[in-house]
């Protein structure tokens, strides 16, 4: 069977697989950037907090993404939870990190005008800081999101969701019919679907940055 005879066969269960790994990944990346925002407001102003945060956050990638899901699975037991756990951990570091460097980037006399209008440190932060550290934290999502793209394949260790089973059936099942097929279909979609979700940040940028501060 030919790789596209073998697509127009698996065409919807493929599509499935598309759409639940989509949504992993849109869904912890999500859950990081919260984090990983309110991580970097908590600990932006202090050189040694941010520090702190900054390689907290690194730790976490260098614990094989196999090794950790493997960790979770007696903990929270197979399927959703551990993806949603390694994920979200895993997508931590470029947040945090560009939040901190946008946040610290915004021009003090811009926080000093804000004070001497009498916005509130709140009003401050959503009016004025954010939106001027908002560049920077977008970059930091995107990284996010494509390196979560590929992580969230070896959820299917776990028996999670998404293209990762379509990888893992064709390594189970090597020198069968389809087994170089489905490693195949499960990888050009994780391509794809990155590919699609970075174009989606292009047109996001476009929408949300000024164009004097995009360049």
């Amino acid at each position: 069977m030919s790789f596209w005879e073998y697509l127009a066969g698996r065409h919807q269960q493929l599509l499935t697989d598309a759409w639940q790994h989509a949504s992993a990944v849109f869904q912890c990346t999500v859950l990081a950037t919260v984090l990983g925002v309110l991580i970097a407001l908590a600990t932006y102003r202090s050189e040694r907090a941010g520090a702190l945060a900054t390689t907290a956050t690194a730790t976490v990638l260098t614990v094989p993404s196999l090794a950790l899901i493997g960790l979770l699975i007696p903990l929270v037991g197979l399927g959703v939870p551990p993806t949603v756990i390694a994920l979200t951990l895993y997508g931590l570091l470029p947040v945090v990190r560009n939040a901190i460097v946008g946040l610290r980037g915004v021009d003090p006399a811009l926080v000093d005008a804000a004070d001497g209008i009498g916005m509130s440190r709140t009003a401050r932060l959503l009016r004025v800081e954010l939106p001027l550290a908002w560049p920077p934290i977008l970059t930091g999502i995107r990284v996010s999101t494509q390196m979560l793209m590929g992580i969230a394949a070896i959820a299917a260790y776990a028996s999670g969701p998404g293209l990762g089973n379509e990888i893992f059936r064709g390594l189970a099942s090597l020198g069968s019919a389809n087994a170089l097929n489905q490693v195949l279909a499960g990888t050009l979609g994780i391509v794809a679907l990155a590919l699609l979700f970075d174009a989606g940040y292009v047109l996001l940028g476009r929408l949300t940055i000024p164009r004097g501060i995009r360049g």
